[in-house]
């Protein structure tokens, strides 16, 4: 399936809020991403983009309908050649391969724009999908903690995954 990686726009709010409210996607995603997810959070999301017009945060499109999100998080201090990637897609999406092949367009956006030489993904430990997507784009397991996520409830493991930059990129 088809799909553009590209800014968020203001006029993404009503698909973010139709796609981003599910709690199927929230229980997998650090507690600012909320469920309900509800004009408002979409719009505090939306400014914090307007007001970091260089962190890169896109929106996965389908048809001009944002769908998902995926982005690049620098670190700092001694994490400084570091990135977070955090990623999410609409349920109605899910198994189309609409986000491996997003995640690696990301981390080669990551290698030519950023001064970084490892992305890592935080995975919540029961979230074979994420688990997938990051394998199928060259990320390994360096390290699993036990029940270190709390969400809705619930004790999670923390499944730390990681590529490095390529030779040559």
């Amino acid at each position: 399936m088809d799909y553009i990686l590209r800014k968020w726009q203001d006029s993404d709010k009503p698909s973010l809020v139709k796609h981003a409210n599910n709690r199927k996607i929230a229980k997998y995603l650090r507690n600012g991403f909320t469920h309900p997810y509800t004009e408002k959070t979409a719009d505090f999301f939306l400014n914090l983009v307007k007001e970091n017009p260089d962190h890169p945060l896109f929106a996965i499109t389908v048809n001009g309908e944002a769908i998902g999100g995926v982005g690049l998080h620098p670190q700092k201090d001694v994490y400084c050649k570091n990135a977070e990637i955090g990623y999410w897609i609409s349920e109605d999406y899910w198994g189309k391969g609409i986000m491996s092949n997003a995640v690696a367009e990301m981390l080669e956006y990551g290698w030519k724009h950023l001064e970084i030489d490892r992305v890592v993904a935080i995975i919540f430990g029961t979230n074979i999908g994420s688990v997938r997507v990051a394998e199928k784009c060259g990320f390994t397991l360096e390290a699993k903690f036990s029940k270190t996520i709390y969400k809705f409830g619930q004790y999670e493991d923390e499944l730390i995954y990681a590529v490095r930059r390529p030779e040559g990129k």
